[in-house]
């Protein structure tokens, strides 16, 4: 049995998705309707996380429980940011940007390395193992060995690509479009089950479960 709310909220959420959906036909006021809701409710629901998970956590607990007051550096440089609003005194933030862009990068820089680079170095490296039993897993080695090194042939651009080295450099650009390809039907995949929930959300939750009362 469906509570009033339940019915209010599934009626809305069909109304905005219909809404959403009616800029297939053609840009129009509905969407241009929902499209500012959504920005406006994912603003206010960040601006909410982010006071009652940060500000009120790590600023006012530190400052008025704790008496640590070191906090008030990092609170600074925070409404320092703030002032890139204010014309006149948006410069005071390039101090915080600059501190901010500058530890992001020292953080991800090792990061990135510890990470992704030597793993995959790594495998790149890792030695054949007998063709007798693991054929496959040696194919799939020289592969990846082929496809890194005409890859990185095809961004070296200290040679010109021409003859054996433009074969190559060819080579590498069409292990490129693979990996792209796959990267965009991945992207494309997990969209359309987006879409697919959508759908099955009209169908059995609002016209079979409220319209035709069968759920």
């Amino acid at each position: 049995m469906h509570t009033a709310a339940d019915i209010i909220g599934t009626w809305m959420a069909a109304g905005l998705t219909l809404i959403f959906f009616s800029f297939i036909y053609r840009d129009n006021p509905l969407f241009k309707f929902g499209e500012h809701l959504y920005v406006g409710i994912s603003i206010g629901y960040f601006v909410n996380i982010q006071y009652w998970q940060v500000i009120v956590p790590n600023v006012y607990r530190n400052l008025a429980i704790e008496h640590k007051y070191t906090i008030l550096i990092p609170t600074i440089l925070g409404v320092l940011i703030l002032l890139r609003l204010v014309p006149q005194l948006a410069w005071l933030s390039r101090t915080s940007f600059a501190l901010y862009v500058g530890g992001s990068v020292g953080l991800a820089i090792p990061a990135t390395i510890n990470s992704p680079f030597l793993p995959q170095l790594a495998a790149t490296l890792k030695p054949f193992g007998p063709w007798a039993t693991a054929w496959s897993a040696n194919l799939n080695q020289i592969m990846l060995l082929v496809g890194v090194f005409t890859t990185l042939i095809f961004f070296f651009f200290s040679l010109e690509h021409k003859k054996t080295v433009g074969q190559i450099s060819k080579l590498g650009l069409l292990f490129i479009m693979v990996s792209f390809g796959a990267s965009f039907g991945s992207t494309v995949m997990a969209r359309v089950s987006l879409l697919i929930g959508r759908f099955q959300f009209l169908i059995y939750d609002w016209i079979q479960g409220v319209i035709l009362h069968k759920g």
